[in-house]
């Protein structure tokens, strides 16, 4: 027995160890072990590797999986090792990383996956297919019970690429890690250039694309995102994100509804984090504290184009609905849009398809709603933003204005004859009927007199109106209609 336990801590230290050349190409590389990446993100100490012997003779699986806590909160893992064939996804290393995939579903706890793959076990054939097919299933059924977080710190080629999509976090390390639906060499030879792995799914080229959360500058800062999503999200669906002490009284000061940086500034209790910061700038969406509770906002960008939706906004702000509601997490809506952005004749359908999204992400959506217009709400675009039909509460600033077109649209339509008849110039006579239909027809007050919205609102008290109706709504217990899943528009 003496001998077998001498032989198992020899096996173990070599494991441990790696190999020396391939650790050095790794860390030449910029990048860090395995095994470093699960210690520094964890709380000092608290790792515990599962599975550390498990093993086909001759042969590494590639993958380091185990447990700890983060917060003093338990998170599983799993850490792909690229020096041991690349990381290649096997079917030993699917075996490993389902094991720990069932148990974290099982208990309830967050999941980080450290993603750095060559992609598929080539040399094994159809099993390595069939060992992604197993981790797509098993994320894919994970979903929405269990936060699921993907770090990109290394090349994700074909299949590897994928666990980044089901994560419902993504977060590339920039200086290292890349998104690649197919390697250099197959962009090569169907391209007939040559790129690097930076220029076909870099951090920049995802976060331009919308195919990560997050873009962080190198693994440190990686690790530090994660840390902070874990802070803000619950361990599972059964469970409420944690709580923190907040200044309920604070006033704003900003009133400018085109002004995002300083109401987000001032709505949140302090730092927030901006998700698809990169892509599809005529809307933002953030998660930080509102309160003291964990709060998404969905905002549009009326700096930009009016705030105007198109079908890449709609389905970005839709799939953040989604992802709050998943966890339980109020959704704030901060609408100023003055209509759709219309594309090219044969774009008309893949915007209807987006707004369809974002229509029926909100509707679908359970947690707590809360919508104030803030500028304009214009048409289609208000609906989709979650107009009250959508939402739990809603308010308006006092200069908002709600209608099925832009003031001087609808003067056109509503007014000709008035606009015939005025004397002066016809752009100082459309303005001033577009005032007079804004005030009789399409202002806040007259939305609050009709219902559309609960209340009108100072600028300054926005804050409080928002934390008072989380609070409020904090107990809300809402299903849908008894079925087996909706026909998501997709």
């Amino acid at each position: 027995m003496d001998n077998q336990l001498v032989d198992v801590m020899s096996q173990r230290a070599a494991i441990l160890s790696g190999d020396a050349e391939k650790t050095q190409k790794q860390r030449d590389a910029g990048k860090k072990t395995a095994r470093e990446r699960a210690i520094q993100l964890l709380d000092e100490g608290s790792f515990v590797e599962m599975d550390t012997l498990m093993a086909k003779k001759g042969m590494g699986d590639g993958v380091v999986t185990g447990y700890g806590t983060v917060g003093e909160r338990p998170v599983y893992l799993f850490s792909q090792d690229f020096t041991v064939r690349g990381g290649a996804m096997s079917e030993l290393q699917a075996a490993k990383v389902m094991k720990m995939l069932r148990l974290a579903q099982k208990t309830g706890a967050p999941v980080v996956m450290m993603c750095d793959s060559a992609g598929a076990a080539i040399d094994e054939g159809a099993l390595s297919i069939n060992a992604y097919a197993d981790v797509f299933a098993q994320l894919s059924l994970m979903s929405g019970v269990c936060p699921l977080i993907a770090l990109v710190l290394g090349p994700c080629v074909g299949g590897a690429s994928l666990i980044a999509q089901l994560a419902d976090i993504s977060i590339i390390a920039s200086s290292v890690g890349s998104l690649m639906a197919a390697g250099p060499q197959v962009y090569a030879s169907t391209l007939g250039k040559e790129l690097s792995p930076k220029e076909i799914g870099g951090g920049e080229v995802m976060a331009a694309q919308g195919g990560v959360t997050f873009c962080a500058q190198d693994e440190n800062a990686a690790f530090a995102l994660c840390s902070s999503m874990l802070d803000l999200l619950p361990s599972c669906n059964m469970e409420d994100a944690p709580e923190t002490d907040a200044d309920l009284q604070r006033e704003m000061t900003v009133s400018d509804a085109a002004d995002l940086d300083g109401i987000f500034a001032e709505l949140f209790d302090g730092e927030y984090f901006e998700f698809y910061k990169d892509s599809a700038k005529g809307i933002r969406v953030c998660l930080g504290r509102i309160g003291g509770h964990t709060a998404g906002v969905v905002a549009n960008n009326g700096a930009r184009e009016g705030g105007k939706l198109c079908a890449c906004c709609a389905k970005k702000a839709a799939r953040f609905v989604r992802f709050c509601d998943c966890y339980s997490i109020p959704v704030v809506s901060l609408v100023n849009t003055t209509g759709l952005k219309l594309p090219e004749l044969d774009g008309q359908a893949n915007l209807m398809k987006g707004l369809s999204q974002l229509l029926y992400a909100y509707a679908e959506a359970t947690c707590a709603k809360i919508s104030i217009v803030t500028g304009y709400a214009i048409g289609p675009a208000y609906s989709a933003m979650g107009g009250k039909a959508n939402a739990d509460i809603s308010y308006a600033w006092q200069n908002a204005v709600i209608a099925p077109l832009m003031p001087e649209a609808a003067v056109q339509v509503l007014m000709k004859d008035e606009l015939k008849a005025s004397e002066g110039e016809p752009a100082d006579a459309r303005a001033a009927l577009a005032k007079k239909y804004c005030d009789e027809t399409a202002c806040a007050l007259k939305a609050a007199e009709s219902g559309i919205v609960d209340d009108v609102i100072p600028e300054k008290d926005t804050r409080k109106y928002v934390i008072a109706a989380i609070e409020m709504l904090a107990s809300k217990r809402d299903s849908n209609p008894p079925k087996k899943h909706g026909n998501q528009p997709m």
